[in-house]
């Protein structure tokens, strides 16, 4: 579909490889396991010892790596590589 924008429930498609967990560091594993378990920024970044800007970061990295464009689909991403906390 040519001149159409991806919607809020549709992954980008700037990659063809598939997410792979070997990609991320190990803060951005914790802070993904974090997301999949709901918790809120502020409760990741308290739980990891950093601050909330740095989970904010690594969340704005793990939506690049994994090729989608916002939380819940970081959650969704997270579930769908069988990630458990």
């Amino acid at each position: 579909m040519e001149g159409t924008r991806p919607t809020a429930c549709q992954p980008l498609r700037a990659s063809t490889e598939a997410p792979s967990l070997a990609r991320l560091t190990p803060t951005q594993m914790k802070v993904l396991r974090g997301v999949h378990s709901g918790m809120l920024n502020k409760q990741i970044a308290f739980d990891l010892g950093i601050a909330e800007a740095t989970v904010k970061a690594h969340m704005t990295a793990l939506m690049r790596k994994l090729n989608v464009r916002n939380r819940t689909q970081v959650a969704i991403a997270a579930q769908a590589l069988s990630l458990h906390a």
